[in-house]
């Protein structure tokens, strides 16, 4: 429910709404428009203070939504914002919150950019694109085109926060590769292009949220003052510059404590230290409080020391912005400025409910108690009415953790009996820790009351004085792109030097030919500095005339980032030239199809390269800059090609034990191109990566494994899984069908598992088999054939060798054609063992045959089979072995004589000697085959 005041001191009123808003954003200069996210990414919008909202956008960023800049943006009612696109990217737009559906909206950026990298300040918009592992930063200057931003060229940033982007310039935190915890502070020319480092290691900590707090801040009331904490060798110390990061100096401690003890702690082995955290609450300050209205009134927490103690927050205050402190408490308090500074209104920082506030009106001089409520309260935060001149101020809390909020007034106005007039005033000049007054290139005076006046300041109240422009000095400027100081050549004192990899007389990225450039003194004039006369250590004597640059750095790219594409789509070329002469390059460009066509001053006009492509395939564009003074070329691969609709993957069911095992992925469509398989096996999820649709492994334990493959190519990724159940033992016997099933045969995986399925059944019907030992695979191609897995039983005899009898019952139902099924249209296919002279089993006699075989054998051989009953004679066993050959090679097994086999043959089922040796498939290592052992029973039983 949403609560809205239409009126200043009106009642609130509920305004029903369908979302539950996240965030809410007021117009600047409207109050009646205001913006409403909501978690689902939904971004609405009302033009009447909340009675009636519509949806602006969907997929939208949460804190990535901006209104218009006034005197930047042309319209009022224009709205930034870092929206996702359809593909999953996101992208930098703009709307009108008239008419902000997905066809209105025009893209600013061109390409996609990082997720919450959109930041919209002053006369700054900045976003960031990543990629490989490089990320590149990007700025546009009121509105105009990006521009990559230009760091030391190895400084390598892993993280960036803006800090401040007045008075024409960007001062940013940024976190260079090597560093962990810290940040260095950077400054930039005007247009936010070029920058300089102006302090190192300023301490970062990372908030539970992953956000990242900097220690930096902009002391409020006075431009150019900021407060950091550097942490050097793990010590942390404050430090104030007064010159925008040009000059750096430790805080001065005061001489006495709040009790006026004096306090031995004498520079430079102890300073005062201040913690400079911003408050989890938004209705309380943090550790450091100034308002613009109260220029040169800092309150901060922290200690005094040789660096920051985080458990010590003694209160400490300034009113000369810096140059000389007080302490004022011994433990943090809130902190809330009224009537320009004019009240101090200060709340101990406590986890116990109070009822008592201290107030100064001297500037912390001298403090006041003051009983704000007669009944103690958990304080939750201050709030102070609208007006930086207003006396009233709102404290809010709860009598317990259970009860409701409870809101007291507080009202200052009947501490003072009138209004200031000018004799309530004396000046000061603001002076930095060395006395100097010339700051920022200016003497600069301002008023405060004096603390025997008790007055109110009003809104006619103001604070600035008198300003007066300074001669330059050297002071003043501070390095340009491409210089530092030497900070361990003391000797030096505040020189630049040029980094290595810069050259001072090169010409700059804009210089055309016939101009005339400067080469860089190594030092820049300090942004907002307004200093005249003097000293000039920006002007340099060498002067040069831009000669005709060849063109370096030739990019070629593709609007939207598809490298990957259909047919008949259309595709733009992106063509960019970070340096030389764009006006008289020539640019050829070839799109590998055939077509090729030149311009002229291309990367200047933006002309588009638009084209499509009919023909799947691999096509490699070019583009060849030249001009008199040199050339360089750019190559772009494209891929046109389907999307990929289905991936199978074609595997044995049942491998053994280091066997090699033959994965393959078929892909759909056929036609598809530059596939890359990724290949899951097992637990493991780190893949191998193949170019071909298959891949041969082993697999060195028994039981069951995962093989997952998915196929990319470049447009879109399909996958598939299948489990192999590994075994020591088990045998494999090929099978064949009637021919007429193969007309019926419509090669797809899911008709060959359906008659695999069909097949074990009825096998499993006509032998009383469990199903769950047989596997039938039917191979993919024509002539259609199968494997049929006998897996060892789940319960084997405690004898270290025992004789599977389930193979001859097997054997005996196809000999006598029992295995059949009906297909379509009432056909009856007939399932045989596979004839060994015949298809993939080449030469090889198979099961079958050997099945056969064995049959016949017996019927001559009935009176032999008695004799030997009679005798209970025990021969020595011989293995039969069936084999099965797949697509690479072939194995041979031993010979086996014609006697051997008889002897092992004539065994009938009284005469199984428990003894003898078994062989099977799963032992046989090193080869791809599938080698079982069949041994014929005449009456078999089964384990």
């Amino acid at each position: 429910m949403l609560f809205i005041s239409t009126n200043e001191g009106s009642s609130f009123q509920r305004q029903p709404l369908s979302f539950t808003p996240e965030s809410l954003l007021f117009h600047p200069k409207d109050e009646d428009k205001l913006l409403a996210y909501c978690k689902e990414g939904k971004l609405y919008v009302s033009t009447d203070l909340g009675r009636k909202w519509t949806t602006l956008q969907e997929r939208v960023t949460k804190d990535r939504i901006f209104w218009s800049v006034s005197g930047v943006d042309v319209d009022p009612d224009l709205v930034h914002m870092e929206m996702q696109d359809t593909s999953g990217g996101y992208l930098y737009v703009t709307c009108l919150i008239q008419n902000c559906s997905d066809k209105m909206v025009t893209a600013q950026f061109l390409g996609k950019i990082d997720q919450d990298s959109l930041s919209v300040q002053d006369d700054y918009i900045f976003v960031k694109v990543t990629t490989g592992n490089r990320t590149k930063h990007y700025v546009s200057y009121r509105r105009n085109e990006f521009v990559q931003m230009r760091f030391p060229k190895y400084a390598l940033p892993k993280d960036i926060h803006i800090v401040s982007t007045d008075e024409n310039q960007v001062f940013l935190a940024l976190q260079e590769w090597y560093q962990t915890d810290t940040y260095n502070l950077y400054q930039s020319d005007p247009q936010g292009v070029y920058y300089s480092i102006v302090l190192e290691n300023v301490r970062s900590t990372k908030q539970p949220e992953e956000s990242v707090l900097v220690d930096i801040l902009e002391v409020r009331g006075i431009k150019g003052v900021f407060l950091a904490n550097q942490k050097v060798d793990g010590k942390v110390t404050t430090l104030i510059t007064y010159n925008k990061g040009r000059d750096w100096d430790p805080l001065a401690p005061p001489t006495t404590d709040m009790n006026g003890k004096p306090v031995n702690c004498n520079p430079p082995d102890c300073h005062l230290q201040l913690h400079l955290r911003w408050a989890d609450n938004p209705y309380v300050s943090g550790t450091v409080h100034t308002k613009d209205s109260a220029p040169g009134l800092i309150m901060g927490a922290g200690n005094l020391g040789s660096q920051l103690v985080e458990y010590k927050e003694e209160m400490y205050v300034t009113s000369d912005c810096g140059k000389s402190w007080r302490q004022v408490f011994e433990e943090e308090h809130h902190i809330l400025y009224l009537d320009h500074g004019g009240v101090i209104v200060a709340i101990k920082d406590t986890s116990i409910p109070l009822k008592i506030l201290k107030f100064s009106v001297d500037e912390g001089n001298t403090w006041t108690t003051h009983n704000f409520t007669s009944t103690s309260v958990f304080v939750d935060g201050l709030l102070s009415e609208p007006g930086d001149e207003t006396l009233v101020m709102t404290v809010f809390g709860h009598i317990s953790y259970q009860s409701d909020w409870e809101l007291v007034k507080v009202d200052f106005r009947q501490s003072f009996s009138r209004e200031c007039t000018e004799a309530d005033y004396e000046s000061w000049i603001l002076t930095d820790l060395q006395g100097e007054k010339c700051i920022m290139g200016q003497e600069r005076s301002f008023r405060k009351r004096k603390d025997t006046s008790s007055c109110i300041k009003g809104s006619s109240y103001t604070s600035a004085l008198t300003a007066k422009p300074c001669p330059c000095s050297d002071g003043d400027f501070n390095c340009d792109y491409g210089f530092e100081r030497a900070q361990s050549l003391k000797t030096e004192g505040d020189r630049c030097f040029a980094d290595f990899w810069h050259d001072p007389d090169s010409p700059p990225d804009d210089c055309h030919l016939g101009q005339v450039y400067e080469s860089s003194t190594g030092y820049r004039k300090v942004v907002s500095n307004v200093c005249e006369g003097g000293v000039n250590k920006q002007k340099s004597t060498k002067q040069h005339i831009c000669p005709l640059l060849p063109p370096r750095g030739l990019q070629l790219g593709i609007k939207g980032q598809m490298l990957a594409v259909a047919p008949g789509d259309d595709i733009t070329f992106i063509v960019h030239q970070e340096q030389g002469e764009t006006s008289s390059t020539k640019y050829q460009v070839d799109l590998g199809d055939g077509v090729r066509t030149i311009y002229q001053n291309l990367t200047v006009t933006d002309e588009p390269i638009q084209h499509r492509y009919k023909q799947f395939g691999v096509y490699r564009v070019t583009v060849k800059a030249e001009n008199a003074a040199g050339h360089d070329h750019a190559t772009l691969y494209i891929q046109v090609t389907a999307p990929l609709q289905e991936v199978h993957l074609e595997v044995v069911p049942i491998v053994g034990i280091n066997q090699e095992v033959n994965l393959s992925a078929v892909v759909l469509p056929s036609e598809a191109n530059l596939t890359v398989y990724y290949w899951w096996i097992g637990e493991n999820l780190q893949p191998k990566l193949t170019l071909e649709s298959s891949l041969i492994t082993r697999f060195p334990k028994e039981g069951e494994v995962s093989v997952t493959v998915q196929a990319s190519n470049g447009r879109s990724m399909v996958q598939d899984t299948k489990t192999i159940r590994v075994y020591e033992h088990f045998q494999v016997i090929p099978l064949a069908f009637s021919s007429n099933l193969d007309r019926l045969n419509p090669n797809i995986p899911e008709w060959r598992e359906d008659v695999g399925q069909v097949v074990s059944k009825i096998l499993a019907k006509i032998t009383g088999i469990p199903s769950e030992s047989l596997v039938t695979t039917v191979k993919p191609g024509l002539p259609t054939t199968a494997d049929l897995y006998v897996l060892p039983p789940e319960s084997k005899p405690a004898k270290s060798v025992f004789v599977d009898k389930r193979i001859p019952a097997i054997n005996q139902a196809f000999s006598e054609n029992n295995v059949s099924f009906v297909v379509r249209g009432g056909l009856q296919v007939f399932v045989t063992l596979a004839d060994p002279n015949t298809g993939s089993q080449g030469g090889v006699a198979g099961p079958g045959v050997w099945a056969l075989a064995v049959l016949f054998l017996i019927s001559l051989l009935a009176t032999g089979s008695f004799i030997l009953y009679k005798f209970k004679r025990k021969l020595p066993g011989r293995n039969v072995y069936a084999q099965m050959h797949n697509e690479k090679e072939q194995e041979m097994t031993s010979p086996v004589n014609h006697s051997e086999d008889t002897q092992q043959i004539i065994q009938g089922e009284e005469f199984i000697d428990d003894d003898l040796d078994s062989q099977t498939l799963g032992n046989a290592g090193g080869s791809p085959a599938f080698r079982s052992l069949i041994r014929t029973r005449t009456n078999p039983q089964y384990y």
